[in-house]
């Protein structure tokens, strides 16, 4: 029998908490510590683990200190966003595997740091992963691995779009929460991510985005509650991107990947609609009509695709939330165990958070941004404007903007 490996997990807040519950589910996870710079808040999200049956973890302010205490392999770093490469980097140094909750960090300097510090690290062996759960989502692996092999022909286009509503008082729950250098972003880089990343990752590397931005429905936060914006994509694709926060009551979080061959649309994780041309005389008689649907009668195949409870309108999935998160956690642990590179790297994370602060970028200087030069740090020194003052002018001229603020430093919650 494999011995689970021993897991740590640093931040004892909401997504803390939840990592811990997915990992002592999981057969090959151990949490055995406990991270936070609030004693109360890893005391409590140890009380709970105890109350579920298993063994108490310890519990420790820092890293250093839960290391020099027991036994870890893995370190989960579930802080808020802007203290993710210090803590991973702390791990790293002391030869432990990383898995970093999204987005990789909040600004591109501290992202390429850790890029560094986890290429070195993969050459000792350690390996590095960033959270993106939903690319382990039956629903998306099916769209991914069409749009990759070829079954939807010429991929042309694609759409994410998420529409979700916080209140205000959702904004006021933490002072960290629509900061940029804490939660790096609103609408995009909080809610949105998960959507993005599966957009780039369907389409392929992004090559130019255009954006704007707006806050519109919220007060006393630094960042944007409604965003859109257009990608470029090196295969030529072009891609739509929508993202708010403002959107009452709330609705799906979806994403559509548009072919000359087939299309697919999944909403809310699962499955709505897919379709590939199912042979080659289909696919030319559609060639010659000119109506908006070209196939008449064209089979919806998303039940021939995924099981029913990752389809629109199927049973649900049993704890879908800690599902996603299970299930990138297997990939996670038999990569190392294998000595093979995860499913979702560190590289994989640096590329999605460079389209959303191109997004930023754009919206700021009102102008498109290329993706390369984000990476490669043109845009280090612009400071993203959202233009609170007067709601729905998202953008400003370069000369108007100022270096990016560094987080302040600051518990771990």
């Amino acid at each position: 029998m494999t011995t689970p490996l021993k897991l740590a997990v640093v931040g004892a807040g909401v997504i803390g908490r939840h990592h811990a519950r997915v990992a002592v589910q999981h057969p090959d996870l151990q949490v055995v510590a406990l991270v936070d710079a609030v004693p109360a808040a890893a005391t409590g999200a140890a009380d709970e683990l105890e109350a579920a049956g298993v063994a108490r973890p310890i519990t420790a302010e820092t890293i250093e200190q839960a290391i020099a205490a027991t036994d870890i392999d893995v370190v989960a770093i579930c802080s808020p966003s802007g203290m993710h490469v210090q803590l991973a980097a702390a791990a790293l140094a002391a030869g432990k595997h990383v898995v970093i909750e999204k987005p990789l960090d909040t600004t591109m300097p501290r992202a390429r740091e850790i890029a560094r510090l986890a290429s070195d690290a993969r050459l000792r062996g350690v390996l590095t992963s960033v959270i993106s759960q939903h690319r382990f989502d039956p629903a998306s692996v099916a769209v991914a691995g069409a749009a990759h092999g070829g079954d939807f022909g010429t991929v042309t286009s694609g759409v994410a779009s998420v529409a979700w509503y916080r209140s205000q008082g959702y904004y006021d729950s933490g002072d960290w929460r629509g900061t940029w250098a804490l939660d790096g972003g609103g609408a995009v880089m909080n809610q949105g991510v998960h959507t993005v990343d599966l957009l780039v990752w369907a389409l392929g590397r992004p090559e130019e985005i255009s954006a704007q931005v707006g806050l519109l429905a919220h007060d006393r936060i630094e960042v944007e509650d409604t965003a859109v914006a257009t990608v470029r994509f090196r295969g030529g694709a072009l891609g739509l991107i929508h993202c708010t926060t403002a959107a009452y009551p709330g609705l799906s979080a979806r994403y559509a990947v548009y072919g000359t061959h087939g299309s697919a649309i999944v909403d809310d994780d699962r499955l709505a609609y897919f379709h590939v041309a199912p042979d080659a005389a289909t696919f030319e008689s559609a060639s010659t009509t000119a109506d908006a649907t070209a196939v008449a009668d064209a089979v919806d195949q998303k039940h021939e695709v995924v099981p029913p409870e990752h389809v629109v309108g199927g049973p649900a999935e049993p704890d879908h939330f800690a599902a996603g998160h299970a299930r990138q956690y297997t990939d996670i642990v038999d990569a190392i165990r294998q000595g093979r590179d995860p499913g979702v790297t560190v590289d994989d994370a640096l590329i999605s958070l460079a389209t959303v602060r191109g997004l930023y970028v754009s919206a700021t200087l009102g102008q498109p941004v290329r993706i390369d030069d984000v990476i490669e740090g043109e845009y280090d020194d612009v400071e993203p404007v959202v233009g609170a003052g007067d709601r729905g002018q998202g953008s400003a001229h370069r000369g108007d903007v100022e270096p990016v603020v560094a987080p302040r430093e600051g518990a771990v919650r």
